[in-house]
């Protein structure tokens, strides 16, 4: 188990943390928890603002495939793959691939790319539908961290049981108090989380032994 940045790739995100503050109440939080289009791709109050693609997860689909090192034919997971992005610039980078998502929103998967169409299935990452180590390595970025703790744990061990280990999950956190708070200022959808020693407590109750990474609102 290490902790490794493979999403360094990624252009930094513009978020106005005051105006997302002012705005959320618990009605905006239960819309944005039914992963619909107004999560998606309704206004910026609700979640994404509009998820489109843009090529940003081509370096992040590069550092995947060299960190594990992954080649044609080998069977990649991608829990909590939204609309697919990942899923297909994992192919594009690695033709041969096979690579499939899973998502818990029939509308991410009915608004997906057209090259992951029948690759990627709904669903919940509490059971994941597939047989033990049926893949050589699963992903779960920005998914976990919208459990509550007991559930998280099951997620984890779910990816365990699909990837005995060869596996990466990227989950929110901070590092000070001052990060805990622009960060609970700033979340719609996220049920538990913590300080990295946190999650790591989390994942060794899982069993989990893949690599890991977290996402800081700054």
């Amino acid at each position: 188990m290490a902790e490794i940045d493979l999403l360094r790739g990624l252009p930094r995100t513009k978020r106005n943390i005051q105006k997302r503050k002012d705005g959320k109440d618990p009605a905006v939080v239960a819309i944005s928890k039914q992963y619909g289009e107004m999560y998606f791709d309704g206004p910026r109050d609700y979640g994404y603002g509009g998820y489109r693609y843009d090529g940003r997860w081509v370096p992040v689909a590069r550092d995947i495939v060299t960190h594990f090192n992954l080649k044609p034919g080998m069977r990649v997971l991608d829990v909590g793959c939204g609309k697919g992005f990942l899923v297909k610039d994992l192919l594009q980078v690695c033709p041969g691939l096979e690579v499939f998502g899973l998502d818990i929103s029939l509308y991410a998967l009915m608004h997906c790319e057209p090259e992951v169409i029948g690759r990627i299935h709904l669903g919940t990452a509490e059971r994941l539908p597939f047989p033990d180590g049926s893949f050589d390595c699963v992903l779960s970025l920005n998914t976990v961290h919208n459990f509550p703790r007991p559930r998280a744990i099951k997620v984890m061990q779910e990816i365990q049981r699909l990837s005995g280990g060869r596996a990466f999950v990227q989950v929110d956190s901070y590092h000070t108090p001052e990060q805990k708070e622009i960060f609970e200022s700033w979340v719609l959808t996220a049920e538990f989380y913590d300080y990295p020693d946190g999650w790591k407590t989390l994942f060794d109750e899982a069993g989990y032994t893949g690599d890991y990474y977290w996402t800081i609102i700054e």
